[in-house]
């Protein structure tokens, strides 16, 4: 009776909001992971992705390596992440799974401009690869609101968003990671496509503040992006979890 190889998988930013879920995800599904961090400890694999070092002796024997890193504010994201296409190819990765975010080619925010330029090194690489576009996650739609906590109203800009789970999209690149590289699959986001605004007042209803919602009409070409829709994922939602059910899951947790 054969048994099934163990995948080696290497995921940077396995630390990180989304990387915590993913690591949790791909040992379920029996992968062998080492969690990169620069830290050193129990079940984390030592690395650095911005000086290299330790980066070649973890990619060694990696079958796939999911890129989830992304530095303070995306700084040296573009050179970390060629200093791992370079380590991985000489390491002969077989598959390399990246996330990205939906909208980037359109949206001209400096962060999304690196993005596209990592995106340009994966496929430009000698590492066969697949890239995963997702909406931004619940997570981050709440903090645009407590970031506001000495404000005496909350701001909300006037266009929509898609937010989805982060969980939900740990499962998708979970799958990604167990397939062969497939270029650059179809774009993942949440189950609704609401109103900033509305978003607000369902996170002031959840935690309870009473502080108005008051709705911003910024100008300018990034604002018009997202009014345009390009941080939308058009067609039938991947995403299930509401940020209805989002808030309701932090309401429990705090108590």
């Amino acid at each position: 009776m054969h048994s099934t190889p163990v995948t080696t998988t290497l995921v940077t930013g396995a630390t990180g909001a989304l990387g915590v879920p993913t690591v949790a995800g791909l040992r379920v599904a029996g992968h062998d992971v080492r969690a990169l961090s620069r830290r050193s400890g129990p079940g984390l694999t030592t690395g650095d992705l911005v000086t290299g070092a330790g980066l070649r002796e973890a990619v060694t024997g990696a079958d796939t390596v999911l890129h989830l890193a992304t530095g303070r504010r995306g700084k040296g994201d573009v050179e970390a992440t060629r200093t791992l296409l370079e380590a991985a190819a000489e390491a002969g990765v077989r598959h390399l799974v990246l996330i990205s975010i939906v909208g980037i080619d359109d949206i001209p925010l400096p962060y999304y401009r690196d993005k596209v330029v990592i995106e340009q090194l994966v496929r430009e690489s000698a590492v066969p690869y697949s890239i995963l576009r997702a909406t931004q996650f619940h997570s981050f739609v709440e903090a645009l609101f407590t970031g506001q906590r000495r404000s005496p109203v909350v701001f909300a800009p006037k266009f929509l968003l898609q937010p989805i789970a982060v969980e939900e999209v740990a499962d998708r690149l979970v799958e990604l990671a167990g397939s062969a590289a497939a270029g650059r699959v179809a774009d993942i986001g949440g189950p609704e496509q609401r109103d900033v605004v509305d978003l607000a007042r369902s996170w002031a209803l959840s935690t309870g503040t009473r502080r108005p919602v008051v709705p911003l009409p910024l100008p300018g070409k990034t604002v018009a992006a997202y009014r345009a829709g390009f941080a939308l994922v058009p067609g039938p939602p991947y995403g299930r979890r509401t940020f209805a059910d989002h808030l309701a899951t932090r309401a429990v947790a705090r108590g």
